[in-house]
């Protein structure tokens, strides 16, 4: 398996931006492509988004029921582990703050998986209080496969990998799991103010 795609060019510098953190270029228009593997490209029929406990399924939702739910508009910056910013982003998806609102939990962490086997961790308090969305619509369109549509994650506020495209599930755990980056040596957390790129940053 490949494990990174295309998307490592340097992009133009940009000046002193209070918008910009420390290491990161302004990719401007681009939006690269950057994936541990293949794109899946999974019917719509067959998708589904499920939120368990490692154990039982507490909520699942197929994809009508999914775009049935409230979706909010976001615009927001994004900021990539391989040093590309991109702002003002607009997406529109579904607060994960909507999704566990019938969730009873005492969960610290979420370990996001992706088809294709892809996962990630975050801590659930980086998840809510209006931090994170699935997203399904990116610039007013469905959201591309190659950028993770029909649906991936959306954590701004944190590097990129944290937000899992070709989302499908959220487990809730009861302490922190690496995921697929986290276990080649990239940092459990991931703030792209504080440059936390790898294990020891």
């Amino acid at each position: 398996m490949s494990v990174l795609s295309r998307g490592f060019g340097r992009g133009r510098a940009r000046p002193a931006d209070d918008r910009l953190p420390p290491g990161q270029y302004d990719a401007g228009r681009d939006f690269p492509v950057l994936s541990a593997g293949p794109t899946p490209h999974t019917p719509l029929a067959q998708w589904d988004l499920a939120v368990d406990d490692g154990t039982d399924a507490l909520q699942r939702w197929s994809w009508a029921e999914f775009r049935d739910l409230p979706h909010e508009a976001v615009t927001v910056d994004i900021h990539c582990v391989t040093k590309w910013s991109k702002f003002g982003t607009r997406w529109e998806g579904v607060a994960v703050d909507r999704l566990l609102q019938d969730v009873p939990t005492t969960a610290t962490h979420v370990l996001a998986t992706s088809d294709g086997g892809y996962t990630t961790n975050v801590p659930l308090a980086d998840l809510t209080g209006g931090r994170a969305w699935v997203v399904d619509t990116y610039e007013g369109e469905p959201l591309a496969p190659e950028h993770g549509g029909p649906a991936r994650l959306l954590v701004p506020h944190l590097y990129f990998w944290k937000s899992a495209k070709w989302l499908r599930r959220l487990t809730l755990l009861h302490h922190d799991q690496p995921g697929f980056w986290e276990t080649f040596g990239y940092h459990l957390y991931g703030d792209p103010w504080r440059e936390q790129r790898y294990s020891g940053d």
